[in-house]
């Protein structure tokens, strides 16, 4: 059986992703856990934001590395996440913000037998 992913893109946010590649070069992504901007897909210019050792590496969605805090990912480590948009104004320093939508995770927790089969994950400083 081939590895599962852990985070997943609809098509919809696929489109965003790639305008907003055009325009910014590499991206990246990080699933805050901030009370400002709640839990949201935080996504960066690559390198704007610094991933450590605090860090998850989740994966790739469209050719973007995926992050999330080790705290956090210890929370949703048994779910799927999948990266998709929505129309509003978050409150976040996110790129997507000002074409007037927002990143959202939307999530389900993995089978027994998917969980056994995940991608592996990795900390930030060891990529």
């Amino acid at each position: 059986m081939n590895p599962i992913p852990r985070v997943k893109v609809t098509d919809k946010a696929k489109k965003i992703i790639d305008e907003l590649r055009q325009a910014n070069g590499e991206l990246m992504f990080h699933q805050s856990g901030g009370c400002c901007d709640g839990s949201s897909p935080m996504c960066y210019t690559k390198g704007e934001f610094m991933v450590g050792a605090g860090d998850v590496w989740l994966g790739k969605v469209d050719d973007c590395d995926f992050y999330m805090s080790k705290d956090q990912f210890e929370y949703w480590k048994h779910t799927e996440l999948t990266i998709d948009v929505v129309p509003g104004r978050g409150a976040s320093f996110s790129l997507e913000i000002p074409l007037g939508i927002r990143f959202v995770t939307k999530s389900r927790v993995f089978s027994a037998k998917e969980y056994d089969n995940l991608v592996e994950t990795r900390l930030g400083d060891m990529i």
